[in-house]
């Protein structure tokens, strides 16, 4: 549910985090790993060597559970929409639990952590009695643009 103050929020981005796995190379990947297994299972076996098998079958098979829970994990994202009255956050999770969270622009702050070398580090949401962490799974430029853009835009927002 979105807010109708006006036809056009100030500002809207969906933040998702970077993929360079399609579904296709996934299956691509999946496929090599466990034919690629295949062939030293089948030496090791056929030498007498058998309880390689279930071993390398184990790593194959945690292997392969490790890259479809990362696949599901990279279907998450946050949209910020920011309205003159209102700022919404919704968030989805890789299963695709929505959480929507509204603040008003006036009572939000923007805290962008640092590291030493001037990096950014973290987004938070912060009101008095809420602290909400933005876009964790942005790299440090991804959050720099976001944060210079979003800034901006909340700034207007509270004129």
């Amino acid at each position: 549910m979105t807010t109708q103050t006006q036809a056009r929020p100030l500002f809207a981005a969906r933040l998702t985090p970077q993929r360079s796995l399609g579904r296709r190379g996934l299956r691509l990947v999946l496929a090599m790993l466990v034919l690629g297994s295949a062939v030293p299972v089948a030496i090791y076996a056929s030498s007498g060597a058998w309880p390689i098998v279930g071993f390398v079958g184990l790593v194959v098979g945690l292997a392969c559970w490790a890259f479809l829970l990362s696949f599901k994990d990279g279907k998450r994202y946050e949209q910020v929409t920011l309205w003159p009255d209102q700022l919404e956050l919704k968030q989805v999770d890789g299963a695709g639990k929505e959480t929507l969270t509204r603040f008003d622009p006036h009572g939000v702050k923007l805290v962008v952590d640092r590291d030493f070398n001037e990096r950014t580090t973290g987004l938070h949401l912060r009101t008095r009695d809420r602290d909400l962490v933005l876009g964790a799974f942005l790299n440090a430029d991804e959050k720099s643009s976001f944060a210079k853009a979003f800034g901006t835009a909340l700034k207007r927002a509270r004129q």
